[in-house]
């Protein structure tokens, strides 16, 4: 599996700061209103809405942000016109990068990432420059202390996974986009408590990188995931984890 999915595991890790909870906040929100806006308010009917709450939820956002942030959505609550848009470009190195963003400012968004992308490296690109290189699928991950690789075969294939692989210290099961859900569920009806479980979109080929550009290329990614409009990132980049985690540590240090 490619490098992101190392730094999935990663943010998972990092320790959220108040300043940081404010930004996930505005995201989900974000997430929320938009979701509600394409799909309706009803999250037994609108599946993208019911993910975005079960977000919230776990990250303790009150019940009454969520409810607004629904209203909003579908127009009941007056608010700021929210758009979602996807940017496109390359990294260090030549890896591709996919940026899925809610803006109520299209032209600010794309100057800012434009200034990112050239900071570290990279270059903001036209639209479907990089698409063509992933594949919308379901996500999951869980460590592999937690289960051995017959038992969770049996649960995820039967949940309707189509592939187990391992990926050194986590096992990482792919899925149809529609079937992550119930993955999910499988799994914590077993007692097993995914660290990632996303519809993601996952890259045909890698790049593999290191030194100077795997470094830039971690850095773009904090950037961005920084960045108040972001809600997820694709990349197909590939560097080792340790590599990863001296570059964030260093990040962080600054």
């Amino acid at each position: 599996m490619s490098g992101h999915s190392k730094w999935a595991q990663i943010k998972h890790k990092k320790a959220a700061t108040d300043a940081k909870r404010g930004r996930l906040f505005s995201r989900l929100i974000k997430e929320i209103s938009t979701a509600a806006r394409l799909g309706g308010g009803d999250a037994d009917a609108n599946p993208r809405l019911r993910a975005a709450i079960t977000a919230a939820k776990a990250e303790n956002m009150p019940a009454d942000n969520i409810e607004r942030a629904v209203k909003r959505g579908t127009g009941e609550i007056e608010g700021l016109s929210i758009e979602q848009a996807t940017f496109e470009g390359y990294g260090p190195g030549g890896a591709a990068v996919m940026v899925e963003v809610t803006t109520d400012n299209r032209t600010r968004t794309v100057n800012e990432f434009r200034h990112l992308f050239s900071k570290w490296g990279g270059n903001l690109g036209e639209s479907g420059c990089v698409a063509w290189m992933f594949q919308r699928k379901g996500y999951v991950s869980l460590p592999k202390e937690k289960v051995d690789e017959d038992a969770l075969m049996g649960i995820v294939l039967d949940a309707g996974a189509e592939d187990l692989r391992d990926d050194g210290s986590n096992w990482e099961v792919i899925t149809p986009p529609e079937a992550v859900d119930a993955v999910k569920s499988a799994l914590e009806g077993r007692g097993l408590s995914p660290s990632v479980a996303q519809v993601t979109m996952l890259p045909q080929s890698t790049v593999h990188l290191e030194g100077s550009n795997a470094q830039q290329m971690v850095r773009l990614m904090d950037a961005l995931e920084e960045h108040d409009d972001v809600q997820q990132i694709f990349s197909n980049f590939d560097i080792a984890e340790k590599e990863i985690e001296e570059a964030v540590a260093a990040s962080g240090s600054e």
